[in-house]
């Protein structure tokens, strides 16, 4: 194996042991193909079959292939983690280990990389499961991030510098497109073929629908409100504030001309003027944690 490959495939498995004989077999021909310097590292996520014991059959016969293993289960996202730590290329791809995406593919992800692109997402083509679901969560994502591709959720290849400055929290691998988006790298996309799953099962389940929907909102709040966070809090605070000085003219009105006094509404008067201050003061303490924050990143940009 090269000691400083150009490309370094990771790929997250979690009981597929049918699968990686298979998936090696075919990346090896793609790497022969090509010729390019690859590593392949491949993360059991706490698997209870034999995939670890099948990868490190192979990891013997192939020696463009690492193996890493977790202990227990952690989650997409952290198996990516663990596969960037011990990968030594420049371009990262992600690939899964289910067969529904081909080696082949691959070849054309880093094509557009090398045409200058930072991230290259796959745009599915093929029928498959849940392809209503996809298409309405990429389609919230287009929406609610403008981000300029297709396909959010399949294979992906980017530059190492877009794993460096990019946030990641359990299942945000999934928004690395929008985070990297957001961080002004470059977009692509290219066409790939999806394929029906032969082996193994599906680990999408009807729950990752409020997780996924959820983790979005969480998403857009990250990249959006907290960069500018007295615009998100100022901005309630100050309709509070607002509704305050309205509701406050309305008990003047009522009991200096109709000589009427409604005591709920000066208490409803206090209600909205604290909360609307105390949200100008949360603001303002979030406006100096996010400076402290950028500070922090432009250190660790000029430390590197």
């Amino acid at each position: 194996m090269d000691k400083n490959p150009e490309i370094s495939v990771i790929i997250p498995a979690y009981n597929e042991e049918e699968n990686i004989p298979i998936l090696l077999e075919k990346l090896d021909e793609m790497i022969k193909k090509e010729g390019s310097a690859f590593e392949v590292v491949l993360v059991d996520d706490g698997s209870n079959d034999n995939t670890y014991s099948k990868a490190i059959e192979y990891q013997n016969k192939f020696d463009f292939l690492k193996v890493v293993r977790h202990k227990k289960t952690k989650g997409i996202t952290d198996a990516l983690l663990s596969g960037f730590n011990v990968a030594n290329g420049e371009i990262f791809v992600f690939f899964p280990a289910d067969l529904q995406y081909m080696p082949e593919d691959i070849p054309k992800l880093i094509a557009r990389i090398k045409e200058g692109y930072d991230v290259v997402t796959g745009w599915k083509v093929g029928k498959y499961e849940n392809r209503f679901i996809s298409g309405v969560y990429n389609w919230l994502s287009r929406k609610l991030f403008r981000v300029p591709v297709h396909d959010l959720n399949s294979i992906k290849a980017f530059k190492k510098e877009v794993v460096e400055n990019s946030p990641w929290r359990k299942d945000w691998h999934r928004y690395m497109v929008v985070m990297a988006y957001e961080q002004g790298f470059d977009i692509g996309e290219v066409k790939v073929n999806l394929y029906p799953r032969k082996y193994g099962k599906s680990k999408f389940g009807l729950w990752r629908i409020p997780v996924g929907v959820l983790d979005l909102i969480a998403v857009k709040f990250q990249m959006s409100f907290m960069r500018k966070p007295m615009l998100f809090f100022g901005s309630i605070g100050g309709v509070l504030i607002l509704a305050a000085l309205i509701v406050g003219i309305v008990a003047l009105y009522l009991r200096f001309s109709l000589h009427r006094g409604y005591r709920p509404l000066g208490f409803l008067i206090i209600f909205l003027g604290i909360s609307g201050l105390l949200l100008f003061i949360f603001g303002f303490l979030a406006e100096a944690i996010a400076g402290i924050r950028d500070e922090i990143e432009q250190l660790r940009r000029v430390g590197k």
